[in-house]
């Protein structure tokens, strides 16, 4: 971890911690808080947050730094955030608490397990991928968070529905959201996720999640997640996997809405054979601003990843995106892509953009690259001499834009639903 200054953010979410009951995971939550305790939340020069400046953002947005209780959710308020035409298991979370009285789930072919029902062989497995040292909101939640949810997809087994993870956040008695799960596919393993944030009102909060999942021998999952928040949400999500032999995941992000967003996303691919996919969509106007920093660690041969990120920004808003591909030694016969790709629609909104490559072996396919530029005024054009009215040719173009990430949705009620809010979204840029 990049050591960074201590400050009082980190007092006081410490103070929290060690004024809670131990709870569950007592050792994993104690070597946190030293971590924490050491090297502090990123101050204003931190280099991975350089671009983003949570802390200060936390300082003035978070004014109770508690975590937040759950809230008086209702079934009513979980069938609006359903998808349409969607058939899905639901599992609902109140302030990152799992709430299976409002949860919807048959638990075919996988379990769900709250963490303090865990044997000790599957607890001592949490934290182990994103680990507490590696990332200093890894280590926040950590400390704070004080129910989990393990997710266990049977050997050999099809999820036939997809899973859908409903996150309602709401400050309530404090603004700090933690939910924290643990996801593993066991050998041949098949499932598709889909993550939805709803924010219940415009109050601001703080969701810092952390999400582990490990893909075993040729299993195959998929991570959908949509960000479509308050314009008060201030987040970072935590999202790490382990990847193993010829086994595939795939993610897709929409962040739509928000004041802040920072995810961090790493896959690391462990065997021989396995493919990691990241794909990527932000569409921002305002003053929101996202943050995509992803890693990807090639660590054997015949490994493959796929990255492919695109951004619109209008107004004062700001995009962030830092690709890092690792490539290690015994990672022979690599092939690696990445690709980051920004419109920007007003000359007052930002983008810094990083691709990274670091590669130790020597017979590998590897490339990276990004695009910043705005949109093609002879394209533009062209659609107007043939009688599209200026805003529907410029809608069309950005949904042109757009739609490469779209297409990496499979299921089609999700990705209809999908293009929906983007085209909504297009239509306010």
């Amino acid at each position: 971890m990049t050591t960074i200054a201590k400050n009082k953010l980190t007092d006081s979410f410490l103070d929290i911690a060690r004024n809670a009951s131990v709870g569950i995971l007592p050792t994993l939550k104690q070597t946190a808080a030293d971590i924490l305790e050491k090297e502090g939340l990123p101050a204003p020069k931190a280099e991975e947050y350089k671009f983003t400046p949570i802390s200060k953002k936390l300082e003035n947005g978070i004014s109770n730094l508690q975590v937040a209780s759950k809230f008086s959710l209702t079934a009513e308020q979980v069938k609006a955030a359903l998808i349409p035409e969607l058939e899905a298991d639901i599992l609902v979370f109140n302030n990152g608490h799992f709430d299976a009285t409002l949860s919807t789930f048959t638990e075919e072919n996988y379990t769900i397990s709250a963490f303090q029902d865990l044997d000790a062989d599957a607890s001592s497995k949490i934290g182990t991928i994103a680990k507490p040292e590696k990332e200093p909101f890894n280590a926040l939640n950590t400390v704070l968070f004080e129910d989990g949810l393990h997710i266990h997809i049977a050997k050999n087994k099809v999820v036939e529905k997809p899973i859908l993870l409903l996150h309602f956040c709401q400050a309530n008695d404090g603004q700090v959201i933690a939910p924290r799960v643990f996801i593993q596919g066991e050998a041949n393993a098949e499932a598709t996720f889909i993550e939805r944030i709803i924010s219940v009102d415009d109050d601001p909060y703080f969701l810092n999640s952390l999400t582990e999942v490990k893909v075993n021998e040729n299993a195959h999952l998929y991570f959908n997640k949509i960000q479509n928040e308050s314009e008060a949400a201030i987040e970072v999500n935590n999202f790490e996997a382990d990847i193993h032999r010829d086994a595939t995941l795939s993610t897709v992000t929409l962040s739509l809405k928000g004041d802040l967003i920072r995810n961090n996303l790493t896959l690391n691919l462990r065997d021989s054979g396995c493919e990691g996919n990241m794909y990527g969509l932000y569409l921002l106007n305002g003053n929101t601003h996202v943050d995509n920093h992803t890693n990807v660690d090639h660590t054997m041969p015949h490994a493959e990843s796929n990255e492919l990120y695109k951004g619109v920004l209008a107004d004062k808003s700001r995009g962030v995106f830092n690709g890092k591909i690792f490539v290690r030694q015994d990672a022979q016969k690599t092939n690696a892509f990445q690709q980051n790709n920004n419109i920007l629609l007003s000359e007052d909104a930002i983008i810094n953009t990083k691709p990274q490559l670091e590669i130790w072996a020597d017979d590998v396919k590897c490339s990276h690259g990004c695009t910043t530029g705005q949109l093609d005024d002879e394209a533009l054009f062209y659609l107007q001499a043939r009688g599209i009215g200026k805003v529907e040719a410029k809608n069309l173009l950005l949904y042109a834009f757009a739609g490469e990430i779209l297409d990496h949705i499979k299921i089609e009620p999700l990705r209809e639903f999908c293009i929906a809010l983007v085209q909504e979204r297009l239509g306010n840029l």
